[in-house]
């Protein structure tokens, strides 16, 4: 019996932890297949590389595993894995596993978030894991439990078309559960900050902090994680506001 295979990418870079800690959780359940970015490639969202050619580079071939580094961003990386380097579709693609979180607001900017959707955008199941440490060396062993029966659910159940699954686990050493939960609102705030060059003039650092509207809401993905519990938040890739559409049909246009 042929086993599943899972393709796989991120945004933190080939080498980073939380790719090889994934692969470690992974292995025993399926073929892994991985294409990410050669370096951090953090906040690139679903963005493409269209003014530059796209490079890749062979690190890993053996069984049951293959790994390279693509000069791309994290959509690159799927969509290159998808037209070129792979032999056959993919039962599953998985990003991550993320140095920081992911929740929130947070789906719109990360590349993590990208590789998913773009995984998605080609009708293949997918899963997108982020633990909130952005430590180099953060301690992944906690999450191998998690990340295994999540998987496998997958697998086994499938997910419905055109959705995707966003799992963020807290920076603990103990999980209070998990919870399935909806997208928090919040906004990023003092984004930028202003320095002054020693050559003269000004450049900007990008920063600030992450902050949820509604606090006291106790189905979002922010609430969950502030209290310990890992999130699951199901993401649709059609972004279609349907009771506005059903509004805009009143209109006099």
């Amino acid at each position: 019996m042929m086993r599943p295979l899972l393709l796989i990418s991120n945004d933190d870079g080939v080498e980073a932890k939380g790719l090889q800690a994934l692969i470690e959780m992974l292995s025993s359940k399926a073929d892994l297949f991985i294409v990410a970015p050669d370096r951090p490639r953090s906040g690139s969202g679903c963005s493409l590389t269209s003014v530059l050619p796209i490079k890749q580079t062979l690190l890993e071939a053996g069984s049951g595993l293959t790994i390279y580094a693509c000069s791309g961003t994290p959509a690159d990386c799927v969509k290159l894995a998808l037209d070129q380097l792979l032999q056959r579709q993919p039962d599953l693609v998985v990003g991550g596993i993320n140095h920081g979180g992911n929740a929130s607001v947070n789906i719109h900017y990360s590349g993590t978030i990208g590789a998913v959707k773009e995984g998605v955008l080609h009708g293949i199941p997918s899963i997108a894991f982020s633990l909130m440490d952005h430590d180099l060396d953060a301690d992944f062993s906690a999450l191998c439990p998690y990340v295994q029966r999540i998987t496998q659910n997958v697998l086994d159940k499938s997910l419905p078309y055109g959705s995707c699954l966003n799992v963020n686990f807290p920076a603990v050493k103990e999980f209070a559960g998990v919870k399935i939960c909806r997208m928090a609102y919040s906004c990023w705030q003092e984004e930028y900050m202003p320095c002054e060059s020693p050559q003269g003039g000004h450049y900007y650092w990008l920063g600030g902090e992450c902050v949820n509207d509604e606090p006291d809401e106790e189905d979002t993905d922010s609430w969950a994680l502030e209290r310990d519990y890992i999130a699951i938040t199901p993401i649709r890739i059609d972004e279609t506001d349907y009771d506005l559409k059903e509004t805009l049909n009143d209109w006099e246009l």
